[in-house]
């Protein structure tokens, strides 16, 4: 049997973050699709890559194009993954799935028709080797009954109101930002971790820039300051979606929660923390410090465990790529995902996933859909189960 052949769909940072991990897992990536076949050419010739396409058609066509990662603005998803699974490609998607729930669930259930093709939703965070120790260690019972779930996700890239990327729009993301763009990530992850579903939600969101400056042209995510000096010509345009949230979380079986998300927060440049209150011991846990678990006790000492195989649990070993002292991060959760989800194409077994589905996805999107209806009439709201 021939190698997997992958192809990306999107030139931007989130390209070159799965074209990286995928080379480090051993998959060939035959070529990008950008916004335009100027932009495909570029792509393709700064990766070293064979072929720059020139439209989402003549990747669908490439019968050498096993799989396609999706990593195009959340108003293109749609259109890319159905047109993958239709075309008989595997397929992983960036979150958000798409851009509102009638969608999601529509991509539910053409990949629950296409059975014999993986699809993923890329929900990296799941996979830093210390958040899969507590998916274990809260299966387990370790923890005992979980009283509350707390946390957030903040960022900086955002806060002044020269800041600007294509995510600031309605149009291109979603009428949610800072929620759906990282806050879905903290709310998948201590979903999975704890295996609760969020039941309902109550929410207040900002628009801390309700109109910012945009150059003429796109941004690259994350630009730096040489980049932005170079801009010469700007326009006020409004901006209607969320700068910041906080939101009160309760679950299923009646646990409580509480997430405060933000994308202007000065000096926290991608800082996701989780703190876990059990009946028997705690947890918390850093993003911008992966290698270290807060373990909290009433009893004895306070535990600091590091990221370290030889003292993980058999789970979250799977995923500890070095040994210990040898730290692991961001660009090291996107290779454990994409290892998860290309084993299973390998083995052709799509049941009792570990990775991300579509379901989850969905499942996301009902989540922030319901954030937002709570902000809107100002009370609590139910996710539908």
């Amino acid at each position: 049997m021939r190698p997997l052949q992958t192809a990306i769909l999107g030139t931007g940072f989130m390209s070159w973050v799965h074209l990286d991990a995928l080379r480090r897992i051993g998959v060939s990536v035959t070529g990008m699709l950008g916004s335009s076949p100027d932009k495909s050419q570029a792509a393709a010739q700064r990766h070293g890559l064979a072929k720059a396409y020139a439209s989402l058609e003549e990747v669908l066509a490439d019968q050498n194009v096993d799989c396609i990662h999706v990593c195009t603005p959340n108003r293109s998803h749609f259109e890319c993954v159905s047109g993958s699974l239709r075309a008989g490609k595997h397929v992983l998607c960036e979150k958000p799935l798409s851009m509102d729930s009638n969608e999601s669930a529509a991509l539910v259930e053409l990949a629950r028709r296409h059975e014999n093709l993986g699809a993923c939703v890329n929900y990296n965070i799941r996979f830093y080797p210390l958040c899969v120790e507590v998916h274990s260690r809260l299966h387990s019972g370790e923890l005992g009954r979980i009283f509350h779930i707390n946390g957030s996700y903040v960022q900086d890239w955002l806060l002044k109101p020269t800041d600007y990327n294509w995510r600031v729009l309605e149009k291109e993301g979603g009428l949610l930002r800072a929620v759906a763009d990282i806050g879905t990530h903290w709310l998948d992850l201590v979903s999975w971790m704890s295996g609760l579903k969020i039941a309902s939600v109550c929410a207040d969101l900002m628009t801390v820039h309700p109109t910012r400056s945009r150059p003429l042209g796109e941004v690259a995510t994350f630009a730096d300051k040489e980049t932005e000096q170079s801009w010469e010509s700007r326009h006020n345009i409004p901006v209607t979606t969320d700068d910041y949230g906080a939101i009160l979380l309760r679950f299923e079986n009646g646990t409580r929660g509480t997430l405060q998300v933000s994308q202007v927060l000065a000096g926290r440049k991608n800082c996701l923390r989780f703190e876990i209150a059990g009946e028997s011991s705690s947890c918390s846990w850093n993003s911008e410090s992966p290698n270290e678990l807060w373990l909290g006790h009433r009893d004895q000492s306070n535990e600091i465990l590091l990221r370290d195989p030889a003292l993980l649990s058999s789970e979250a070993r799977t995923h500890a790529a070095y040994p210990g002292g040898h730290n692991e991060g961001y660009a090291d959760s996107f290779r454990a995902c994409f290892a998860s989800f290309y084993s299973a194409i390998e083995k052709k077994n799509f049941t009792n996933p570990r990775y991300p589905t579509f379901a989850d996805g969905h499942r996301e999107i009902l989540v922030c859909e319901a954030v937002l209806r709570s902000h809107l009439t100002r009370q609590w709201v139910e996710v539908p189960m």
